[in-house]
Formats: C-alpha cells, structure tokens, sequence
C-alpha cells in the first residue's frame, strides 16, 4: 500500500483527506505543522506528500527544501489558496511536482497523486535542482527538450504577429537572445520554437533554470565537474554546456546566477571553451544561448547583481513576449488550444466554453498568463459534466474577479450570490447545518422594494466575511479568529453566503 504525509494546519481538511484517500486504497498521516511533519516524514517514509503553502511554523517553500534535502525523489504537491497560486508556480520550479487549489475536488486530487506516483515509480519523475543521488554526488538538473508534436501557438492579434515576425527573423541566425517576459507567459516556448527554426534543430536543446539552482550547484551544473572535484563529488559529470554541444541551451532567469558564476560564464561565452570543475583540459563547445527574465537585465547591472559585460555579449537580439492580460485578441485562441489538448489527455469531448466562461475569461487579468490558463483548463475539463465549460467550473478569483478588484479598490462591494451548483467538497458529509441556504438580492432585483433591515445586515456580514478572508488569504482559521467567531460558525456562514 503507498504511503500519502498530508501537512495542513487545517485539522478539517487533514481528516477528510485521511478518509478520502483511505477509501481510495492508500496508507496516510498527518500533521499539523512543518516541524511535525518532518518529524513523520522521517519514520513514516512516504510514497508522497501534500503540504499547505502556508503553514504556522514556516511556509511552504522552506519546508520542501528540507523535503528534498531527506527525501529527494519523493513528489511533494503544494495545496494552495487561490491567492498563492503566483507563489505555488515559484515553489515548483524549486522542486515541487504540482499544485492543488482550494477548494479541494476528488478527482482533480486522485489523478495528481497517481500521476505523481506513477512517474516516481517509473522513475521518470524530474529530481529536484539541487538533490543529491545515492552516492552524494550532484545530479544535473532535468534538461528538457522539445517534443517534435509540441508547437508554440502564437496567436492572431497584433502583438502576437509582432512576436512572430521577431522569432522568424531571428531564428535563423546564430545569434545570442535575451527573451523577456512575466512568469508563465511562454518565454521557454519561444525559445524552443527559435531553436526549431534554426540550422541546429538537429541538434539538443537544454534548459536550465537558474532561479531553481543553489549557488553551490550553478557551476557544476552549468560546466560539470571531474571526479574529487569538491566534497561529494564521486563521479564525473558532464554539464549542461557540453550537453548543448551542437545545438541550443537555455538559461531561464538567468539574472539568478551568482556574480562568481557569471564571471566563468562570460569566459566560456567569449572563448567558447570550457574547463570542468577540478579539471584541467579546456573543451571546444558550440553552443547558441538563449537566455530569459522577468526584469531587465540592464537594470540589473546598474544594480551591481549583473555584469554589465555579459548583458552585452546575450544582447545580439531582444524579444519582448507580452503577458496574456495584453492579449485580448488571443485569449480564446490560447483557451480552445488548451482545451483541445486535455480532451486527448483525459480521452473527453469538451466542445467549448458557455458563454459567461469566455466572458469571465476577457474580464480575467491572468496574473499567471498561459501556465495559468492552461492549469485552469485542465482542472475545468476534468471537473465539467456539460458538453461545454461553464462558470461553475472555474475557480473561484476567475468567477469573483470583479468583486475581488473592487475590494482591493476599495470601492462598494456589489451584492451578489452566483446562481450556481455548490462545489463539491472533497468527500461527502453530512452538513453542518439545516438552514437553507441565505439569497441576498441584488441590487437590480430589489428595484421598486423599500429597503430590508435584514437584507441590508446580511449584505454589511457578506462584505465583511470575503474581506477577512482575502485579507488571510482564505485562511479559514485565521479568518475565524480576525471574525470572532469559531470554525464551524464560519463555515455555515460561507457555505449560506456559497463562499465555500
């Protein structure tokens, strides 16, 4: 039977997972807190963990780091508020598999875990960037390559041509490209679709993250090292540069790399020539290097935390790709591409989306730009029972934006209970109360009727409940206290008010 750690300073949530995943043929325990579960992690040794981001004694960053320092091959999923889920994308580029948002749904968890399980068991699962093997030695960092059925969408609207034209211009040459671009927006596509127009499409392309590598690892990983070259070093190893040989290697967020480390990399740029760690033969490399941020680099050097010379040798060529919110014209290219690729991974026949969903998709500011939408996809086409999506689907600061951008503007809150199925919890229970639950009108519905004292007290506690817990980032309990009333209390209230 394999083992499941559930983390969460929700003692609700660990007990429905508990039973939930019981009944679904898996061993679990529990913990309250970072530092109980790693003391669990140590004597229960499990097949898999899922933690809450944000925990009472640290967050959920620090805690998969100590993970993966125990337990490097073991997939950790991240369960997050919708809040976090910026912060979730980060955290997995550190070495964490993937991420769950609340509220939970059964079937979005199951195929997680046994997609995780799966590929651990297979052994096909991405270590983490800075583990370490049996031995002790560094492993490399997963390179990742792409696949020939894979394909970039660009899009229609003006600047996707704009982006087009660049990448066609550019691929050709063999010229050093900086790619700019917010977290998620496909700066990794684009480079790989340069790398697909080029003469070296025959050749690899190795991807390196840079942001996910430890200061002591970014050179072994960029160069390689030799046998005794530093404690833990064991074996040999070949870098990511002589992996690239003949073909492509790209740095995302390159401005993370150590000043030390930049200063051997202009050297291996300048001469094209490269000495591994601990070694004394120089080798000849020809490698195109595409490189990406989500901050200027020039910026960065007037900082002090970029050189200045290397930002020149990278900037033969620049290429801005825009955050989806600036691409109104695409967004339901984008949406139907997604779309039509989890129908073939779920073996569904999704037709589309209502009519509000792709509505609330144009109001939507995808702060999370294309990994966001194509997570929201994916979980939506899991979740829909229609032959299209609907807004029911969709999480819940999607179906919420605008009253979620007026409280942050500090405008009026619009009274409004979405007229939709109640989301499904994670396992069915026996509900906590027997009062239907409470409609507030809105403010069109009430035209022609005096005003409600009852009403106007539900709207003030309506308000008053999303507030405190946007403030705490839906932390329930939190919100509890801020509120002054118990869990279950809130509970009642959110699921009367369909917060829940």
């Amino acid at each position: 039977m394999q083992r499941i750690l559930v983390i969460d300073d929700d003692t609700d949530i660990c007990l429905l997972l508990r039973r939930f995943l019981g009944r679904n043929g898996f061993e679990v325990a529990i913990a309250h807190n970072g530092t109980s579960g790693l003391e669990t992690l140590t004597d229960f040794k499990p097949d898999l963990v899922m933690t809450d981001f944000r925990l009472g004694d640290m967050d959920g960053g620090e805690l998969l780091v100590r993970i993966k320092e125990q337990f490097p091959r073991v997939p950790v999923i991240i369960i997050t508020g919708y809040s976090d889920i910026k912060i979730a994308v980060n955290v997995m580029k550190q070495g964490a598999y993937d991420y769950v948002t609340k509220p939970l749904f059964p079937d979005e968890i199951l195929v997680t875990i046994r997609k995780a399980l799966e590929q651990s068991a297979a052994g096909t699962l991405a270590p983490p960037p800075s583990a370490t093997n049996d031995s002790g030695a560094p492993t490399q960092a997963p390179a990742k390559r792409p696949s020939g059925s894979e394909q970039y969408i660009f899009g229609n609207g003006a600047e996707s041509k704009y982006l087009y034209r660049q990448v066609d211009l550019v691929a050709p040459t063999n010229y050093s490209v900086i790619i700019y671009g917010e977290s998620g927006s496909g700066k990794e596509a684009v480079a790989q679709e340069i790398h697909k127009r080029s003469k070296r499409s025959g050749g690899p392309f190795v991807a390196m993250d840079c942001g996910a590598i430890s200061k002591e690892l970014a050179g072994s990983e960029l160069f390689g090292h030799e046998k005794g070259a530093f404690t833990g070093a064991l074996n040999q190893k070949i870098g990511h540069f002589e992996q690239a040989h003949g073909g492509t290697l790209f740095l995302d967020e390159v401005g993370n790399l150590p000043y030390d480390v930049q200063v051997s990399l202009l050297r291996v740029v300048q001469e094209r020539k490269l000495r591994r760690l601990g070694g004394t033969k120089e080798t000849p490399i020809d490698v195109r290097i595409i490189v990406a941020s989500n901050e200027r680099l020039i910026e960065s050097a007037k900082k002090g935390k970029f050189r200045e010379d290397l930002y020149y040798r990278f900037n033969e060529f620049s290429i801005d790709v825009p955050p989806l919110r600036e691409r109104p014209a695409d967004i339901m290219t984008f949406a139907d591409y997604f779309l039509q690729a989890t129908n073939g991974e779920l073996g569904k026949q999704v037709r589309g989306f209502a009519e509000d969903v792709v509505d609330l998709f144009m109001r939507y500011e995808w702060p999370g730009n294309l990994r966001e939408m194509r997570n929201v996809i994916k979980r939506a086409t899991l979740l829909t029972d229609s032959e299209a999506i609907q807004s029911r689907d969709l999480p819940f600061e999607i179906v919420h934006f605008n009253k979620l951008q007026s409280m942050d503007n500090s405008a009026p809150m619009p009274t409004y209970v979405p007229e939709q199925p109640q989301v499904i919890p994670v396992i069915p229970t026996q509900p906590y109360y027997t009062e239907p639950p409470i409609a507030i009108a809105t403010p069109d519905a009430n035209k022609g009727e005096k005003p409600n004292l009852r009403s106007a007290a539900l709207e003030a506690e309506y308000d008053m409940i999303l507030k405190t817990l946007k403030q705490v980032n839906f932390n329930k309990s939190k919100a509890a206290q801020l509120l002054g009333i118990d869990r279950k209390t809130l509970y009642n209230k959110m699921k009367n008010y369909h917060l829940s």
